[in-house]
């Protein structure tokens, strides 16, 4: 089982960039050229160059994008591609992406440029979707190769690809096939052509023979580096997030601005209280203001001591940390009802240290605006004057802080400036709320609170609410009325069929966001078959965009049938089987995600306004910045910042943020880097021992500029 990083993104390793060149030796060198740390992409519009073009704006790695398809464009010439820079050459790009080998017409001195600027410079080439052709250094399909559909498919990451670039895999890249109707990827599968100096990196089995064609390969000719990919994806596939890393420490060498990390949070609303519960014959949920006029009999869903056993057993065997999101009055009314008694949280409180706490408000009041709940859906209550009344700011403030007094009373490891409303609600709410309650940014700055949760779907920027900042939160369509898998089908049949298959019609009323069912999901069936693999398949999409966004559920799917557990367990154990020790988990707190959503928005405002200068010189790589701006990079590990170590491993290299003064920093590259980028023929890269499992509640230290 794969370790989990607790890195707090306060703690998160000092970083900056450059590029993977064969470089001179470490001595001053005034013949040396200065390569750039920005990545050019020429784009002709289709999605595999825009994939590329995805994954490097998600990382925060600089790129200029010319589009073939534009007149205006600029023309790809010397002039274009290098000149000098302090009597020094420089090149200005340290890697191209081209939509293929050669997107040009023949002769085209665009390539030409391109193709002597690659010589001249040693630099890689990505061809992001190109035919099996021997330009390439393939052979022709048509030669015992095959040309046609792959979804479905389990290619396999070869010997020299983990050697190399993508020794982050553990080995098998399967091919998405979520539509036998619909085809979704195509690829040519071929052999080296003869002669070709050509190593296949990724490969899958050829239909009807024994042998491997190549999906992802490098190509040696003429002094020139080319990264040959023969499949066609777009940015969302699972097959081109698996490889897009390799792809980007390929053409970089694992030397450049930006990083990239997968990460994996769960947030369990509810904890202590107890969740009403869906009611399958009047289709809503009594006890909640989806049920009018107080119809139908609630039956709450409460977890057990039993469910808090499995909780923490889970945790232990996939080394991952739960954030319980709790309501202090769950308790508090349980005792009342029961004599003084309550086993759940007795069994919490014991374990408190094995998860991590955020204040969800004591009652989980509604804190927007007052609700007239006498109309289904709710509406905001006005005054006289057609006002909106809204829940006031001492109401807020007790909610938010009798209920950390609750917990501080109970002896949880809260950090007392994170905040999660019930329903997320103060924020604005569409249709009914479309404005903040003005009384909450008031009350959260009574209460020193900094860091508020949103819900992804209605809220996904973030953005300050007085003094706290916004951590948006994925909603799991694991719905919290239910705690039993027969109740999540039921409802979600009402929610995705239509009128005439028994359903309410939302789907058909809202096409451009909800699709229908084509039929009602078997209850007995519908979760394990349908449900479950659909929302395995979402969460996983965003473990695999470098998206430290948390996802939330709550307390009544680890209860009853406990339904949360396979999606779950879909996410880690489908992340396990298919990614190496060097590349763990990320599972950050609250605030941590926080801080690192912050920083990298303040880094991306800085590239795209052109305050960030970055290259290399040799083993020198020099990267000036803005002042108090937190620079992200990736490196070789080994490699220092005034003779210190820096970084915290990932993914065979070391990669995180360090402050700038506003002066340039300097960085020196270990003299391993010299001898060829990785992921190219010949080179070895040694993956890190994976790292010992940082304890629960214990933050591990890496090294660290303080930006703040």
């Amino acid at each position: 089982m794969k370790r989990t990083i607790r890195t707090t993104a306060a703690t998160v390793g000092v970083l900056i960039t450059a590029l993977g060149l064969r470089a001179g030796p470490a001595q001053a060198d005034t013949t040396a050229p200065r390569i750039d740390l920005r990545v050019l992409v020429v784009s002709d519009g289709g999605p595999a160059t825009d994939a590329i073009a995805s994954q490097l704006d998600v990382s925060g790695t600089p790129y200029t994008k010319v589009d073939l398809t534009h007149s205006d464009r600029p023309a790809i010439d010397a002039a274009f591609l290098a000149d000098t820079a302090d009597g020094r050459p420089r090149a200005k790009f340290q890697a191209v992406v081209l939509p293929n080998d050669n997107p040009f017409t023949a002769g085209s001195a665009e390539m030409a440029a391109l193709s002597a600027y690659e010589k001249t410079y040693a630099i890689p080439q990505v061809d992001a979707y190109t035919y099996a052709r021997p330009e390439a250094g393939l052979q022709y399909p048509v030669h015992g190769g095959y040309s046609g559909s792959v979804d479905g498919v389990r290619a396999q990451v070869t010997t020299a690809g983990k050697a190399g670039a993508f020794g982050y895999l553990d080995g098998a890249v399967p091919f998405e096939d979520n539509a036998p109707s619909v085809g979704e990827s195509y690829a040519y599968l071929s052999t080296p052509a003869t002669g070709a100096d050509f190593t296949p990196y990724v490969q899958a089995p050829i239909p009807g023979t024994a042998k491997q064609g190549s999906l992802v390969g490098e190509y040696r000719h003429d002094g020139r580096r080319e990264l040959v990919v023969t499949f066609v994806y777009n940015e969302y596939q699972q097959q081109f997030r698996l490889l897009a890393r390799g792809i980007v420490e390929w053409m970089t060498g694992g030397v450049h601005l930006g990083a990239a990390r997968n990460y994996f949070a769960v947030h369990v609303d509810d904890v202590f209280a107890a969740d009403d519960r869906w009611d399958t014959r009047l289709n809503c949920t009594p006890g909640d203001v989806d049920c009018a006029n107080g119809a139908g009999t609630p039956s709450p869903i409460r977890m057990t001591p039993a469910d808090v056993d499995h909780a923490t057993a889970w945790q232990d065997s996939h080394h991952f940390t739960l954030d319980l999101v709790y309501n202090g009055a769950g308790s508090v009314d349980q005792r009342e009802d029961n004599n003084g008694v309550d086993q759940l949280a007795d069994k919490l409180v014991a374990d408190r240290n094995r998860f991590r706490w955020i204040n969800h408000t004591f009652t989980h009041a509604f804190l927007g605006c007052e609700q007239n709940v006498t109309v289904v859906p709710w509406k905001c209550a006005t005054d006289t004057d057609g006002g909106t009344k809204w829940v006031s700011r001492s109401t807020i403030g007790y909610e938010i802080a009798v209920n950390r007094a609750w917990g501080q009373a109970a002896g949880l490891p809260l950090e007392t400036d994170e905040l999660v409303t019930g329903e997320h609600s103060g924020l604005k709410i569409l249709p009914q709320q479309p404005q903040d309650n003005p009384n909450l940014a008031l009350a959260l700055a009574d209460d020193d609170v900094k860091w508020l949760a949103s819900d992804n779907s209605r809220d996904p920027e973030q953005r300050r609410v007085g003094p706290a900042t916004t951590v948006s939160r994925y909603p799991m369509n694991v719905f919290y009325n239910a705690g039993r898998a027969a109740e999540q089908v039921d409802e979600y049949n009402w929610l995705y069929t239509g009128r005439a298959q028994g359903g309410s019609g939302i789907c058909e009323d809202n096409p451009a966001t909800t699709t229908c069912l084509p039929a009602p999901l078997d209850t007995g069936t519908g979760y394990g078959d349908h449900i479950v693999p659909l929302e395995t398949r979402i969460a996983f999409g965003h473990v695999l965009s470098n998206d430290p966004k948390p996802h939330f559920i709550h307390q009544s799917n680890l209860a009853e049938d406990r339904i949360a557990y396979p999606v779950l367990n879909g996410v880690l154990d489908g992340y396990d089987a298919l990614f190496a020790d060097s590349a763990p988990v990320v599972n950050l707190r609250m605030k941590d995600i926080g801080t690192e959503l912050q920083r990298r928005a303040a880094w991306k405002s800085a590239l795209n306004a052109g305050q960030v200068t970055a290259y290399r010189i040799g083993d020198s790589v020099t990267v000036q910045a803005p002042d108090a701006i937190a620079v992200s990079a990736t490196l070789p590990t080994g490699s220092t910042l005034r003779g210190d170590a820096f970084g915290s491993a990932y993914a065979g290299g070391v990669s995180g943020w360090t402050a700038s003064s506003g002066s340039a920093l300097t960085f020196t590259l270990p003299s391993s880097s010299s001898a060829a980028p990785a992921g190219s023929a010949g080179a070895t890269v040694t993956d890190p021992a994976p790292r010992t499992r940082v304890p629960t509640g214990v933050t591990e230290q890496v090294p660290y500029t303080p930006d703040h």
